[in-house]
Order: C-alpha cells, then structure tokens, then sequence
C-alpha cells in the first residue's frame, strides 16, 4: 500500500530480527533469517540486568508450572485471582512503600488503564503531562471529558504555571500530574521531589512512572523515587516487570482507595484474562532477588558498566547524547542512515542494535539506543565500539573530538576494562590515539 510504501521511503519501515536468547549466556542469541541461523550480541535489550536468565527467577517460573499449570483460566473477577497475584501485589506494595498494588499484563495497559480509570472516576480532570511522557500515558490521558495540558520537559516552573492558571480558573477541578522518573529516549531524570512539592502546592495527584528505573535505582530497586528519598510523596507510582526484572507485565501501587477505584473501573484490567500464575511467581521471586544483597551488587556492577561504556563512546569521539541515566543513546539524525547502521551493525558485526526513529522519536532526532547490562564484558564493549567506528566511517556519520575522563572511574580502575584488542587499536590513527590517551588513565589526556 502507498502507506507502507512511504514508511519504507522514509528508512521508517519496522523489521523485526527473530532472535533466540541463550539462558545462561546472554547477551548471546540467535538470530534467524533467509540465510540460515548466527550468532549475534544483542546490545538493545531492555532486560537491563540479566534477571531473565537468573537461575532463582527460571527456578520460580518452572515450579510455579509443575503446581498451577501454564494459564490463570480467566479475567481477575471470574476464577482468574491465584495465590501467586495475591503475593506479588504484596511484594509490589513493600517495594514502594506503598498500601497496595495491582497487577496488569503490560506496562503499557498499566498506564492507559489506569490513567484512564482515574478520569472517569475523578471529576472535572484536567492531566499535565510531560513532553516527552510515553505513548500509554499519553492513551490514557485521552478520556472524553477531561482536560490535558502539556508542560515543557522537566520544566518545574512551566508546570508551576500551568497549574496556577489551572487553580485560578476550576479551583473545584481535579489535577493529576502525569510524569516518568527515566525518559526512556532521551535518557534524563526528572526532578521528582520538586515536581511533588509545586504539584501538592495545587492539590494535584502526582502518578510517576518509573518502568525505566525499577529494579536499577535505590537501594531497594524501587526506583528513582526511592534512590532521591521521595518515594513517599508520589501518590501513584507504575512500573513494569518486563524490564529490569526480566519477566512481563505492569502495575500501579497506591493508597488502598486509589488502587481499589482503579481496580473497578479500568476496563484494560477488568475485561482480559489476568497474568499467568507461573509469570506472576517468576517476577516475585526477581523482586526479592534485588531488593536484597544481591540485587545491591548487580545494581553496582549495571552502573559501572554504564560509566565504562560512555567513557569509552567518548573517548572515541562517537555522538553521545548525554545524561545522567543508565540510557545510551547515540545521535545519527536520519531515519534512512540510523537504519543502515543498524543494518551493518548486524549483518558484519553480528551486533544487534535497534534503529529508533519517528514515531518513537520526532524526525531528525534518529538515534542507536544502546543499552548495556551487568552480562556484558569488558571485551564486548571493545568489540562493539570498534564497530560503531568502522560503521560511522562507512556511512560517512560525523564524529566529535575525542573527550576523556578526568575523575576517575566508579568501580574498577581503568586498566582493568579499557579495550586493549588489536582491532580497535588499528582501526585509524584518530582512533588510536583516543585509545592510547584513555589508556594513559584519567585526566592525563589533555
């Protein structure tokens, strides 16, 4: 159709990679095609710290099976509620401090439904919503009869603006402050605390969320919220179990009012057949496993490898587009050229990076969303900042001067992780003068 045409004209054409993970040695997959099966890294998987292959959370999902079988045998209300739900609200709860939690099968239904929810049963709503705030946020905020204002991204004092006006008009309405804690593109964080205190200084709810940071920030891996001591101020909080804790599903944890009023009027958690009881099982088990000692470590070793991977993309000149979040994205500008990359990445390096253009992003702000984990080696990132070099080379991409670190490294000494392989070295003079300078150590550079 001229539909399909015109998304392939415009290097906007989604393909999909058939890719087969390896429990036990991700990033390792296999990746099918035309011509046959090969080994590939996947360097773009939001399982950001390897809880999918961790053996307690496979252990959990296998015996879950073996006692309740594969399905929860139907809606929520009608015989769908299993013990295995029960506990993982609980345990969702407990991780943001919160009274209670309720489960959906996606982030995305999470967001719409009860963002939705929460404007028919409130009255006169008017939704202020960030910028760059997801699509399913955005869904749910599309409720016949409300309101939606937009404020500027991570704009405190445009918020403040917008509420004041909101306040001064429909003093008797309803606000709700929509924002997330980690812009999954952009990679910023938001200021949480001071969008709490402007939003309570206008009586608005405040619904956070936090799929890009549960499991990866705080000591607890609550999330951003919890890492910046304001958990306790957000109203609402969302979050995923498809990501850091490596399973499926959404949910929302509250007071008991809020979550019980979402609970009976969002028609994405009423009318679908709920979560299986093993999955449910499986993501309570990855909860436990990092809020505890050893999800501590796994934090510590996700944001050091985090550190490593933009020090090296620096010192390379390559473009990253920078923030203070575990988020990795490097700017290429071009939906035609962002896709080639991702195309020569894959089929020469066997490195799987996925191209991310409009609509995910606006035009001209094309971009290699990369995404490292605590399973990713020090030889993985060399091999795959050598590639990302020859790529932009081919392509004709621009380069930044190279810049270097000058405080040292979190974690590990520079010697320990730096990339010392031949072919990165050898592949260009300005190359290699980036790697010996890094390797010369922090702040001997310049």
């Amino acid at each position: 159709t001229k539909f399909l045409d015109g998304l392939r004209a415009e290097g906007r054409y989604r393909v999909f990679a058939e890719v087969e993970r390896h429990a036990g040695s991700f990033p390792k997959a296999t990746r099918y095609d035309a011509d046959g099966a090969q080994e590939v890294t996947v360097w773009c998987s939001n399982d950001y710290l390897g809880m999918g292959q961790e053996p307690a959370v496979m252990d959990a999902c296998k015996d879950a099976v073996d006692r309740w079988g594969t399905g929860a045998g139907g809606t929520r209300n009608i015989s769908g509620t299993v013990r295995s739900h029960v506990l993982l609200e609980k345990e969702l709860a407990g991780l943001h401090g919160k009274e209670a939690a309720l489960v959906f099968g996606s982030g995305y239904i999470a967001n719409d439904a009860a963002l939705g929810a929460l404007g028919t049963v409130l009255k006169d709503v008017t939704y202020f919503s960030d910028e760059e705030n997801h699509a399913s946020m955005i869904a749910g905020m599309r409720q016949r009869g409300t309101k939606k204002v937009i404020f500027r991204h991570n704009d405190v004092a445009h918020l403040e603006e917008l509420l004041r006006a909101s306040a001064a008009a429909n003093p008797n309405g309803a606000r709700i402050v929509a924002f997330e804690s980690v812009y999954s593109m952009s990679g910023t964080i938001a200021p949480i605390q001071e969008i709490c205190d402007v939003s309570k200084k206008y009586g608005a709810i405040t619904y956070l969320d936090e799929v890009h940071a549960v499991g990866m920030y705080g000591h607890h891996g609550a999330g951003v919220a919890e890492r910046d001591d304001c958990m306790h101020e957000v109203d609402i909080i969302q979050g995923t179990l498809g990501k850091a804790f490596g399973c499926i599903g959404g949910y929302v944890s509250g007071s008991a009012e809020v979550v019980d009023c979402i609970r009976s009027k969002a028609p994405g958690f009423i009318f679908t057949t709920s979560m299986p009881p093993h999955v449910a099982a499986a993501a309570a088990a990855s909860i436990r496993f990092l809020r505890g000692e050893q999800g501590v470590l796994r934090r510590r070793v996700f944001h050091s490898n985090v550190a490593k991977l933009k020090s090296l993309m620096r010192a390379a000149g390559l473009p990253l587009m920078e923030g203070e979040s575990h988020i990795t994205p490097l700017f290429i500008g071009d939906a035609v050229l962002c896709k080639q990359a991702s195309d020569l990445l894959l089929k020469r390096f066997q490195i799987y990076v996925q191209p991310i253009n409009y609509p995910t992003v606006d035009v001209g702000t094309e971009r290699l969303r990369i995404t490292v984990s605590p399973v990713h080696t020090n030889e993985h990132m060399a091999t795959l900042i050598t590639a990302l070099l020859q790529v932009w080379e081919e392509l004709g991409l621009p380069l930044r001067p190279p810049v270097f670190d000058t405080e040292g490294y979190p974690e590990v000494e520079a010697a320990e992780w730096l990339p010392n392989s031949a072919m990165w070295r050898d592949a260009s003079p300005h190359h290699k003068l980036a790697t010996e300078a890094v390797d010369a150590g922090p702040g001997r550079a310049h």
